[in-house]
């Protein structure tokens, strides 16, 4: 998948993965920015440990793909569900393929990398997600909240977790699976009380439901479509890091400029 600034006058399908959708939702502005005008925001450090716990997670599960049973832990779970088989899988999970859908309303190509995909008896597909944590407080989705009901900023992320599992199971949906409401997260967490290092971490799996809602995604495409047709730069968005950068920066270089 090329990347490629969107063009109004275009008759070719714009690309927008789940990871932009979610940019969008955070702040239309920086998402403006990145998408119409190629000034996208500073990249981070890469998850590597947290890939590889990701890569043997999908291999473990694999296993039992091949198969066609229950993995113990899902058994543990109370779930009688079977990794999902697909010619596409590899695909699916692929970064810069995903699971893609045509939108003809907004004329975008949607497209999102999943981890895992169940199934249960019925027939109806569970999406999974999985995560690397290392913590000794219990592991929850629900962020914490000032007095005021806003979300502490450092439990923002949990909101994009929440609208990630809920965008695949868009996407699944949108290519004819019948798909569950309910989508898990597996947690990989890395156990702090052990004497040593001794060159290895210790996990333990902990799995959480999610009762996932996509009812926003339509709409918010629409929004992203009037967004990207605007001449007008969005409005800063209060709580944003990089709005927050740039205007600080900006204030300061003017202010050095205005001195020397």
């Amino acid at each position: 998948m090329k990347k490629r600034l969107f063009d109004p006058d275009s008759t070719e399908s714009f690309l927008l993965s789940r990871s932009k959708i979610d940019l969008f939702c955070q702040c239309p502005r920086c998402f403006y920015l990145d998408r119409k005008l190629g000034v996208s925001p500073p990249g981070s450090a890469p998850y590597t440990l947290n890939n590889a716990v990701d890569a043997l997670l999908k291999m473990e599960f694999d296993e039992y793909r091949v198969k066609g049973s229950v993995h113990p832990f899902t058994e543990k779970m109370g779930l009688n569900a079977v990794p999902f088989s697909h010619p596409n899988l590899e695909n699916w999970r692929n970064n810069r393929i995903g699971i893609q859908y045509f939108c003809p309303k907004t004329n975008f190509l949607l497209y999102g990398a999943i981890d895992d995909v169940w199934q249960l008896p019925s027939g109806k597909l569970v999406i999974v997600d999985y995560k690397a944590k290392a913590t000794q407080n219990e592991i929850t989705l629900k962020p914490k909240r000032k007095k005021n009901g806003e979300i502490v900023k450092t439990d923002r992320y949990l909101i994009s977790y929440a609208k990630q599992i809920e965008f695949y199971q868009w996407l699944f949906r949108m290519n004819g699976f019948e798909v569950s409401n309910t989508g898990y997260f597996v947690f990989a967490n890395a156990l702090k009380d052990r004497d040593s290092f001794d060159d290895r971490l210790d996990f333990k799996k902990v799995h959480i439901p999610y009762e996932g809602n996509d009812s926003w995604v339509e709409p918010t495409l629409f929004s992203i479509l009037e967004c990207l047709k605007s001449e007008t730069l969005p409005a800063i968005c209060e709580g944003c890091d990089h709005c927050t950068y740039r205007i600080a920066s900006q204030a300061f270089e003017s202010t050095a400029l205005t001195i020397g």
